[in-house]
């Protein structure tokens, strides 16, 4: 999926993310990433966020739009532990989105903390997931002559505990 994300100067940014998991009841979607990456920094200090999923083959869009918390530790030492063991070595040896001199450097990097850590790497304190709580979601259908099929679902979020509470959709159609 892609998330837009706004950066601290206000420029927005937008990069592809896996989507790692959605709660319906609840309404929000999570991804796993460093914290200390620039995504991580934007979030922190501007805790929104925008997803996409498109098919373009399909002519299907889906827009999510609202704001984001921290996915509890305990869903993120769930899903550190269920990557592969060299993926968790090169998430834990890089410094995610800082400058590096080389492509050389960074692979030097790994394989220190691949021979370091024996592979078996605990979840480092800069790691972990985030919920986007949908408030706005978007649904596009591509349609002929580009007269294409819109429609909006809105609602309300209060602060709950951890995350948040949303009160009832509102729906309407939109113009293509």
């Amino acid at each position: 999926m892609t998330l837009a994300t706004v950066d601290p100067e206000g420029r927005p940014t937008a990069r592809m993310v896996l989507c790692r998991g959605f709660d319906t009841r609840a309404g929000w979607i999570v991804f796993y990433t460093d914290r200390e990456s620039a995504k991580g920094q934007a979030l922190d200090l501007t805790p929104r966020a925008a997803l996409v999923f498109h098919w373009d083959a399909h002519e299907r869009q889906v827009r999510i739009e609202g704001p984001v918390t921290l996915a509890p530790d305990a869903d993120s030492d769930a899903y550190w532990k269920s990557r592969p063991p060299d993926a968790r070595v090169a998430a834990s040896a890089s410094d995610q989105s800082q400058p590096i001199e080389s492509r050389a450097a960074f692979l030097a990097k790994v394989e220190e903390e691949a021979k370091r850590s024996g592979g078996d790497i605990p979840r480092p304190k800069r790691w972990g997931g985030y919920r986007v709580w949908a408030e706005r979601v978007e649904l596009w259908v591509g349609q002929p002559a580009r007269a294409h099929d819109r429609a909006l679902w809105t609602r309300s979020l209060a602060p709950a505990g951890a995350g948040f509470s949303g009160g009832p959709w509102r729906s309407t159609r939109l113009q293509p």
